[in-house]
């Protein structure tokens, strides 16, 4: 029998880690979600949505013909570590066309096995199994849980910098599309962005629309979440340095301001634009 894609389970987003002894808590890692399929016609290996990239990943595939199985369908992330050891999103794509041998595959779910869907078994008996059919050290590594409550697993992922956790329940079965029985948590990071304008409207948020550093390219939008004081500051400031809108961006109810206000914003770790992002404070640049 030909194994097929099979539609992956993805986590809900949630604030904080679960509460309570039902829940394993994983590293979250800032890489591409794939698909291991081995079967009689060989190692394919296939993005979140489907689509075979065997070609762009030879070496991968290569590490997952050689594990000792007949057929596997194994979920994971595929990966690149910089210097530090953690992941690197940035160097990924760089990897995939230039250095093969620096990409892993991180895996933590099995969902087929020489001939059986695993899918209804509970979570832990299937990374069990996958345990076991990983040797160590190649290109192909086990995601392990970490140890002890989901608040304290979160502290320690957040203090050292990484981009977050998934949560999942021990019993739970594997079921394609959104599911609640894996939750992922982000970690925060603050950086400093340059303010392009300021978008208001009656009876709405207020939002900053943020740049890159450096190249002016537009990264998104952050909610405005300063006190009252700052707030008027700001709104003056605006006032002050009003300028053009920036070429190939439309927003009507954008007051647009001149280069020289620079944001501090806090957002999600780990994306390439603002997501859940708030404006916490401001400044002129120093000429």
């Amino acid at each position: 029998m030909r194994l097929k894609f099979i539609e992956p389970l993805m986590p809900t987003l949630v604030e904080k880690p679960p509460e309570g002894d039902d829940w394993i808590h994983e590293v979250k890692f800032d890489g591409y979600r794939s698909q291991i399929v081995r079967g009689g016609s060989g190692v394919r290996i296939f993005t979140r949505r489907g689509l075979d990239w065997t070609a762009k990943y030879r070496d991968l595939a290569k590490a997952a013909a050689a594990l000792d199985v007949e057929s596997a369908i194994i979920d994971g992330e595929i990966i690149v570590l910089n210097a530090t050891g953690l992941s690197d999103f940035a160097a990924l794509r760089k990897a995939i066309t230039r250095r093969q041998h620096d990409l892993y595959f991180v895996a933590f779910d099995l969902l087929h096995l020489n001939g059986h869907d695993l899918r209804d078994m509970p979570l832990e008996d299937r990374r069990d199994v996958l345990r076991a059919m990983i040797p160590a050290g190649g290109r192909i590594q086990f995601s392990e849980a970490l140890p002890g409550t989901g608040a304290a697993v979160f502290h320690l992922i957040d203090q050292a910098g990484l981009e977050g956790m998934v949560s999942k329940r021990k019993d739970s079965v594997y079921r394609s599309g959104n599911s609640t029985a894996w939750l992922k948590i982000k970690s925060y990071a603050i950086d400093e962005y340059d303010l392009l304008g300021v978008e208001r409207e009656p009876g709405k948020r207020a939002f900053a629309l943020m740049a890159e550093r450096g190249t002016g390219r537009y990264v998104g939008s952050a909610f405005i979440s300063l006190n009252r004081e700052m707030r008027e500051r700001l709104w003056q400031r605006v006032q002050e340095h009003t300028g053009p809108a920036p070429k190939g961006i439309r927003r009507p109810a954008t007051q647009w301001v001149k280069p020289g206000l620079i944001g501090r914003v806090k957002h999600l770790r780990g994306e390439e634009d603002l997501r859940h992002a708030s404006l916490q404070d401001f400044r002129d640049e120093q000429p």
